[in-house]
């Protein structure tokens, strides 16, 4: 049985971990290819019908702007440098592993060191300056979810709920790569001490030999985990049904049609500005 993890002998005869297998690398990939095929055959074999394909009310449209604000422009710049930070990474992490040699190190923690501050301040704009708690499963995420696995099964339940700003699914990713990206920073800017960068002393001798092995295995395994968490990620993002989503997040906002077809107007309120001739809409609910 293959292992996964990579062991080493010390000079003082103990057995520690050094790094993760790096076929964890390609097993991270095909899971990620097989989600995104999985999905693809569902969708195409079962074509789901529009969720909620009622009309809305005229008075209910009427109040919504034909523009509505989804994310600001702090938001958008923070999602797009995590996310140049983030593939950098990734990159300059596997593909060594996969065969491309060149000087990875050097990208590899600069790019490090941006994601760390990109989500320094998500932390303090999400808790400050945004609805910190609009990207935490609430009650009627719980309920419709288990509502969507009984008529999964072809039990009876309610219909599928409206969302609020975030769908559960957005929600649960979120906490994920909350986690794993919180696992590599914190590992990785330890890691940082032993290597030459000019920032921090170098000082190899910080922690035990098997701490260090620990750390570099927490690390790896969190970033075979981002392979797959960032293809996914992509791969919903391109989807034409999830498009208007991926577009929001570089305009900034969503078509009224769309928010009125997969929001709900009371879990996500959103109002018509004060100047009846912008067409661009704010939320009431989220200043973000």
């Amino acid at each position: 049985m293959p292992q996964l993890i990579q062991w080493a002998t010390s000079p003082w005869g103990q057995k520690v971990p050094i790094h993760i297998a790096w076929g964890l690398m390609w097993i991270a990939l095909i899971a990620g290819l097989s989600f995104m095929i999985a999905h693809s055959l569902y969708l195409a074999i079962v074509k789901p019908a529009k969720r909620f394909a009622e009309r809305r009310a005229e008075a209910a449209a009427a109040a919504v702007p034909e523009r509505v604000q989804r994310h600001s422009l702090a938001a958008r710049m923070f999602h797009w440098i995590m996310a140049a930070a983030m593939l950098t990474l990734l990159f300059t992490a596997f593909l060594p592993k996969a065969g491309v040699h060149f000087n990875w190190v050097l990208y590899h923690w600069i790019a490090g060191l941006v994601l760390t501050a990109s989500i320094l301040f998500h932390i303090v704009h999400a808790t400050f300056f945004m609805d910190f708690w609009s990207i935490w499963p609430d009650r009627i995420d719980r309920r419709d979810a288990m509502n969507r696995v009984r008529r999964f099964f072809g039990k009876a339940a309610p219909p599928p709920a409206r969302f609020a700003k975030y769908p559960l699914e957005n929600k649960l990713y979120h906490g994920v790569i909350l986690l794993s990206g919180l696992a590599v920073i914190a590992t990785g800017l330890f890691m940082m001490k032993r290597v030459p960068t000019g920032i921090f002393t170098r000082n190899p001798y910080l922690f035990s030999d098997m701490t260090w092995g620990l750390m570099y295995v927490l690390h790896g395994l969190a970033g075979v985990g981002l392979i797959a968490l960032v293809m996914v990620h992509i791969y919903m993002g391109v989807r034409p049904e999830k498009f208007p989503i991926t577009k929001s997040m570089i305009f900034g906002w969503m078509s009224r049609d769309f928010y009125l077809e997969e929001h709900d107007t009371g879990r996500w309120a959103v109002k018509a500005p004060a100047d009846s001739q912008t067409e661009q809409g704010y939320a009431a609910s989220d200043g973000d």
